[in-house]
């Protein structure tokens, strides 16, 4: 089994209060539930701030933010500190990594502490890597290649560094005429696809030419929610850009034009290229924030196919509130993020199927969701 992220806690982050850290215990399918307002968005942004932390950029994701203060709960009156704590385990070994993120004037925020930490002879281990961080970026890149003093401590660097690395979070959401997702994008930048789905067309191209099984299969599903669908026109141009261009089944040489996609029609096909990409290219982690935005409900059992499909080879962590993508899935699938209603802070609450056996003989996940027996709503 290769490393997984078996376990986050966060404090002090956005609506995460630093007095009642939030926990969410992970498996290959993780469906974030909840109402608007109760935080599913905030963990997904804590992902993507750790992709920032992973590539030396940390100190650019704050200042995009334009203040420290949007990601201390309730400012710096209330809250210190960020802090941090996951929990890594393959079949042979235990890793975790925690930090703690610190104001500092003007409206900076700051790494003043880190920790790896694994198992070893039946012990737990943990090292401070502060002693090389200047504070602004994270320690974690001067140890994952060669650590002379400790080869344990590099190793465990390395996995950790390389996962995190590979988390990646994507949004779709944007499918307007000039979006990203509908823009040509240049073969060079194919060998990913973007957070955004910047070079959905020219990853396509790359799948079409490289990897052509699941090229077939991206085609097959997006046929199944849009049945005139028949095939991509990938062809470059002399300046090496491709253009999400399609054909129909009918029998005619018209070549239609990525704006004649429907907004979610092309967010599926973003969702289906993510989800259905060959193993090796696939990251670590994937993770969406409301996959399900704009797609036709019928489009919604084919979503949570390649959902499972994907989890196979990768994990996956979605925030929804979709009932019936819910429906799809187990109750250990499910956690539910709530706000609490006294002291406004976000709580997780990974569903139990024996205490909901009775009630589920009877009713389906999301009627047990409207009824409010399971929690997450408003």
């Amino acid at each position: 089994m290769a490393t997984q992220l078996k376990k986050i806690c966060i404090s002090g982050y956005k609506s995460i209060s630093p007095k009642h850290p939030l926990e969410i215990d992970l498996d290959n399918i993780n469906i974030l539930l909840g109402a608007n307002g109760s935080g599913k968005s905030n963990i997904i942004n804590f992902f993507k701030m750790l992709n920032f932390m992973m590539s030396g950029s940390f100190q650019l994701f704050v200042e995009k933010a334009g203040t420290s203060q949007v990601f201390l709960h309730y400012g710096t009156k209330h809250t210190d500190n960020i802090q941090g704590d996951l929990h890594f385990e393959s079949h042979s070994e235990h890793n975790s990594y925690g930090f703690t993120l610190t104001h500092a004037a003007p409206d900076r925020l700051i790494i003043t502490s880190e920790e790896i930490g694994w198992f070893s002879n039946n012990r737990a281990v943990h090292y401070d890597i502060c002693e090389k961080s200047d504070f602004k970026e994270s320690a974690l890149m001067a140890y994952k290649d060669n650590y002379k003093k400790d080869i344990r401590l590099s190793e465990a660097s390395h996995t950790i560094h390389s996962l995190l690395s590979n988390c990646k979070v994507y949004q779709f959401h944007n499918s307007s005429p000039g979006s990203p997702i509908r823009q040509s994008s240049h073969i060079d930048t194919s060998k990913y696809l973007q957070a955004e789905g910047n070079n959905l067309a020219s990853f396509l191209h790359y799948l079409k030419t490289a990897h052509h099984l699941n090229y077939q299969r991206i085609a097959s599903y997006i046929n199944q929610i849009m049945p005139q669908f028949k095939d991509f026109y990938l062809e470059p141009n002399e300046k090496g850009y491709v253009s999400l261009k399609w054909t129909d089944i009918y029998p005619n040489d018209y070549v239609f034009l990525p704006e004649q996609f429907s907004d979610g029609t092309i967010r599926f096909i973003a969702l289906a290229t993510l989800l259905l990409q060959p193993q090796t290219t696939m990251p670590s982690v994937i993770i969406v924030d409301e996959p399900e935005l704009g797609l036709h409900p019928s489009a919604i059992g084919q979503l949570a196919a390649i959902l499972k499909e994907a989890a196979k080879h990768t994990q996956i962590i979605i925030a929804t509130q979709s009932p019936g993508l819910v429906d799809e899935f187990e109750p250990k699938h499910i956690t539910i993020i709530e706000s609490d209603k006294d002291k406004g802070f976000s709580t997780a609450r990974k569903l139990d199927e024996k205490e909901l056996t009775d009630w589920l003989e009877n009713y389906s996940l999301s009627e047990l969701w409207h009824k409010n027996v399971i929690g997450g709503r408003p």
